[in-house]
This record gives C-alpha cells, sequence and structure tokens, in this order.
C-alpha cells in the first residue's frame, strides 16, 4: 500500500468529515464561554445543550441526565470514587477482572483506602459469566462495574443481566461502555445500570470529550469543584469544540450505525476467514464468542508481538498489542491472562480492529505482509 494503513481503532479513530465541519467554526470565529450571559456566551451554551441532546438520543435518555467530561478515564473515576465517599470508603465494590485500566486503578485505590474490592475472572470464551457476577455479591456490595465490550478481545458483557440481579438488591452498577457506543446499538436505560460512560474518539468523535449517563436519582457528587458546570456535577470551563464534535459524532453513529456495523463486519470476517490459510498457527482468540464487529485478537506463537508490531509499523500497517494505555509495558496483558491465555501465547498476540475507513483491498494487504513478518520472525528465533 502507499499510503500507511491504521488498524487500531479501539484505540482511537479519525474524525468523521462531518464531525470535523461541525467542529471548525468554534476552532475559529465562535468562542464564548457557556457560562457568559452575552451572545457569544449563549451561542456557546446552546452549542453545549444541542450536543447533549445528541448524545441523549443515541442512548435513548433524557439529556439532564447527560454529564459531559474530557475522557472515560474522568467519567469512570468519578463514579467509582464517588460510590466509595458514599460507602465511607467501607464495604465491598465487585469488577470484572477484564476491566480498562481506570477502573482496575480507581478500584485499586479504594482498596487501599479500606474497601474491599473482588474481581470476577472470564472464561475462556472471554466473557465474565452472570452468575460469577451474582455469587460474587455480599450484603456489603457498595458498587459493581462491568464494562459492556473488552477493549481488547473486543467480547461483549452481560451487562443486563448483572444488572438485574443488582437492582433486586439495590446495588448500583457503572457500565463503562466506551468501545461499545457507535459501533453496537446501546440503549441504558434498557440495560438496567446506572451509570454508562462514553467517549467520542472511540467513534470518529474528537479526543478530549466523552459522557456520562447518570440515571434520575442515581447520585454523582462533583468530583472536579469549583464553578457549577454540568448542573454541579462536573466543575470547569467546557470544551466547546470537542463537545460539538462528540454530539455531530453521536448524530452519525444513530444515523449510519447500521450501514457501519455491516461495513466492520465484512473486513473483520474476511480477515479471520482468510488468516489460517496465510499464516499457520494463528490462534484466534474469542472468535465464537458475541463480540464488536469490528476486532480481531490473535496469537502468532513463535513470533513475539512487540516485535511483530514494529515490522507491521515499518511495513505501513499500525496494530496493537493490546489497551494502548498499557502499551510500553512488556507485561502480558491482565485481561488476557484473566481469560486463562497463557503468558507465552499472551506476548506473542496482536489486536486488529477495523474502522468505517478501511477497505476490503487493505484488509488483503495486510494478510500479505502479516504472513510475511510472522515467517520472517519465526525462522529468526528458529
Amino acid at each position: 500500500m502507499e499510503m500507511p494503513v491504521y488498524l487500531d481503532h479501539n484505540a482511537t479513530t479519525p474524525l468523521h468529515p462531518r464531525v470535523r465541519e461541525a467542529m471548525l467554526p468554534w476552532l475559529g470565529e465562535r468562542h464564548g464561554n457557556p457560562s457568559s450571559i452575552h451572545r457569544f456566551g449563549q451561542e456557546a451554551r446552546e452549542a453545549v445543550e444541542a450536543a447533549r441532546e445528541q448524545v441523549a438520543a443515541l442512548l435513548g435518555v433524557r439529556p439532564l441526565e447527560v454529564v459531559f467530561t474530557a475522557s472515560g478515564t474522568e467519567a469512570n473515576n468519578a463514579v467509582l470514587f464517588h460510590l466509595g465517599r458514599e460507602a465511607g470508603r467501607k464495604g465491598h465494590l465487585v469488577i470484572s477482572a477484564v476491566e480498562h485500566p481506570s477502573i482496575r486503578e480507581a478500584a485499586a485505590r479504594l482498596a487501599e483506602e479500606g474497601m474491599e474490592v473482588t474481581r470476577v475472572s472470564p472464561r475462556g470464551d472471554g466473557v465474565v459469566p452472570v452468575e460469577d457476577m451474582i455469587r460474587a455479591l455480599r450484603p456489603d456490595t457498595r458498587a459493581v462495574a462491568l464494562m459492556l465490550a473488552n477493549n481488547e478481545l473486543g467480547t461483549l458483557q452481560p451487562v443486563a443481566g448483572v444488572a438485574a440481579a443488582c437492582r433486586e438488591r439495590g446495588i448500583p452498577v457503572l457500565c463503562d461502555a466506551v468501545q461499545a457506543v457507535g459501533k453496537i446499538p446501546v440503549d441504558a436505560e434498557a440495560l438496567g445500570v446506572d451509570y454508562l460512560v462514553l467517549g467520542a474518539h472511540k467513534f470518529n468523535g474528537p479526543l478530549g470529550a466523552a459522557a456520562l449517563w447518570v440515571r434520575k436519582g442515581a447520585g454523582l457528587t462533583g468530583y472536579l469543584v469549583g464553578g457549577s458546570q454540568e448542573r454541579r456535577r462536573r466543575a470547569g470551563t467546557e470544551n466547546v469544540p470537542a463537545l460539538v464534535g462528540l454530539g455531530e459524532a453521536a448524530a452519525v453513529a444513530r444515523e449510519e450505525m447500521d450501514r457501519h456495523r455491516a461495513h466492520l463486519a465484512s473486513l473483520r470476517d474476511r480477515f479471520e476467514a482468510e488468516l489460517p490459510g496465510r499464516v499457520p498457527g494463528a490462534v484466534l482468540h474469542c472468535q465464537e464468542s458475541p463480540r464488536l464487529p469490528n476486532t480481531s485478537h490473535v496469537a502468532f506463537l513463535g513470533a513475539e508481538g512487540e516485535s511483530l508490531l514494529i515490522r507491521l509499523d515499518l511495513a505501513g500497517f499500525a496494530v496493537s498489542t493490546g489497551s494502548a494505555c498499557s502499551s510500553g509495558s512488556v507485561e502480558p496483558s491482565k485481561t488476557l491472562l484473566a481469560a486463562g491465555i497463557s503468558r507465552e501465547e499472551a506476548l506473542s498476540s496482536l489486536r486488529v480492529s477495523f474502522g468505517i475507513t478501511n477497505t476490503m483491498a487493505e484488509v488483503d494487504a495486510f494478510l500479505d505482509v502479516l504472513a510475511r513478518e510472522v515467517a520472517g520472525l519465526r525462522r529468526a528465533v528458529a
């Protein structure tokens, strides 16, 4: 391929042209502070509230329940630390062992401060069993966190079933849906959770814009304090250009999701169907599990993952060895180990995540280069 090919869309995605067009005026001549009462400020306020309505429409919720944040990490932290404060840093927290680091590390912080944390492992198919999550609940359980789609394996988790059991017990549930929203339909109300998180840059919106849905009646003490922005749930002057982009990305996703899902699935299915014949010994993880339509996770035994990633990058193809938040680490992914994948296999694995801008020709070209580079690495260590 003449141009580098980007196959790491679970890390971040390129701006959709409509998103870029919507943002441009707010990067130039339109520049009001949404808290100002003059014309410039009121125009900015209207833009922020229009974005809130677009996000709410994508999730099937009320706009007043949507809180804007700068990232999914901030939103996850805000909820867990709020719930920890509510519990007096005592009691019990249940999370899955495949959560994003923003959940895992926040839970570890709460554990240091006095809460007890139970981490529930997935089966070998990358899915956390509903019954195991329910079995982990206790009379003193103060909160549960379960992601909707895993960022590395792409596996979908049984959030609705877990949330139903928690609702019967009066236990609030946080759902990190950052990897799911915009790729598959997500109805926050139907899931039955109390908090749900999304991030614009995972579905062709800008970096630096995210949203937290807070079910009516669920509490949220301000994580950032200062001004009265976001109805005192998140202080700080709003990033108007990014929020406008988030809103437009939500509108695009709502309008085009069915077409995009079919396109992404066709790319992934072509890659996975052709891979065994091109790269003998490749092991596709969780292929039979319910997954995101764009994600493949593969082990290439005999070829170290980081070395393979570098070779592919030099050849013009960008992929990942796992979560972008863990890149640079020489340790195997905690998610893969939790799913029962051996250390050796985990360290030889790559995540390939397709996006709406990718083509079938790019898939075929990638398979050719991948076969060549895996064979070269295997010969080097033989």
